[in-house]
């Protein structure tokens, strides 16, 4: 069974088509949402340094984190910050250095590649492996959307950790065997975009226009949860939960009603396995222009924002 890994973005920036607050939430909510998750059970957490404030606030929580569990905290490299003409080990390393030093660790559990693409740039892959070699992080990998750059990925075949999309809309990594074919080669998947930014618990009416094209989906999905009697956020996450090839389910959360829910709801079996099986079959191949935000015309997606130094 898949374990937790609570993602961050959320905390660092306003995100989300379907964020609950209109807002990012402030410092102290964030704070608080932090240790409720690693109280009960959640000790891998998901950040970058795209993600806004997200690495300055973890390095708070963890000034006064008082919790015995060891927690184990994932970052990124920067999107596109390495330049024709730099050195990549030479920004890499002082990328991963900068990260630690705002979340006020001296090693990451995982640093992934931000950028897909860079998985095809060999001097990108000796200094992500020297990386990890000099001890700055455990492991290291990438985050993908396309599943090309996943298979890249498998088969350099230094590629500890794995994330991409998978939800009951974007199944590719199941169907089309990735998913598996990442355990066979060694590596940890980790699986995020469950709620597909808040997509999933979005009313008809509220939909955007340029999203239009995802209501005939949602609709079969409240079909089938409804003649089971199934709610959708058990559903949403019991669909991730149910893989046993996926060894993380990341997700993020505005509010900590929200993370009190997902946390309840994902231990527990409460929607038949009949359900998702239907899900499986009645749900196709869904446009790229649907499962991929950074397609959404109007859609807000994490970006780069360079911080400096501390906000006040």
């Amino acid at each position: 069974m898949p374990q937790l890994c609570l993602g961050t973005v959320q905390f660092g920036m306003e995100y989300g088509i379907n964020n609950q607050i209109d807002r990012q939430p402030v410092w102290e909510e964030s704070l608080e949402m932090l240790d409720y998750a690693v109280t009960h059970g959640i000790h891998t957490i998901d950040t970058a340094s795209a993600y806004g404030e997200a690495e300055y606030i973890l390095g708070e929580f963890f000034k006064t984190y008082k919790n015995k569990q060891p927690v184990k905290v994932i970052s990124k490299l920067r999107p596109n910050v390495i330049e024709e003409g730099n050195s990549a080990e030479k920004t890499i390393i002082a990328e991963c250095e900068a990260s630690l030093s705002r979340l006020g660790l001296d090693q990451l559990d995982g640093y992934l590649l931000h950028t897909p693409e860079y998985i095809y740039q060999k001097d990108i892959l000796n200094a992500l492996q020297r990386l990890k070699q000099q001890g700055y992080a455990k492991h290291i990998g990438i985050s993908i959307y396309d599943l090309k750059e996943g298979y890249a990925a498998l088969e350099t075949g230094v590629m500890d950790y794995i994330q991409l999309p998978y939800s009951i809309l974007d199944q590719r990594g199941i169907k089309e065997g990735f998913i598996p074919k990442a355990k066979q080669a060694g590596a940890k998947v980790f699986t995020r975009s469950a709620f597909l930014q808040g997509l999933f618990m979005m009313k008809e009416d509220g939909i955007p226009a340029h999203l239009k094209q995802a209501v005939p989906y949602l609709k079969t999905m409240e079909r089938i949860l409804s003649r089971y009697q199934a709610d959708t956020v058990s559903a949403i996450l019991e669909f991730v939960m149910s893989q046993q090839e996926i060894d993380y389910l990341v997700f993020g959360v505005e509010r900590k009603e929200q993370l009190e829910e997902n946390i309840c709801k994902a231990t527990k079996r409460q929607v038949p396995r009949e359900c998702m099986e239907e899900l499986k079959s009645q749900i196709g191949s869904v446009e790229q222009s649907v499962i991929f935000p950074s397609l959404w015309a109007g859609g807000k997606k994490a970006q780069s924002i360079e911080l400096k130094e501390k906000p006040v």
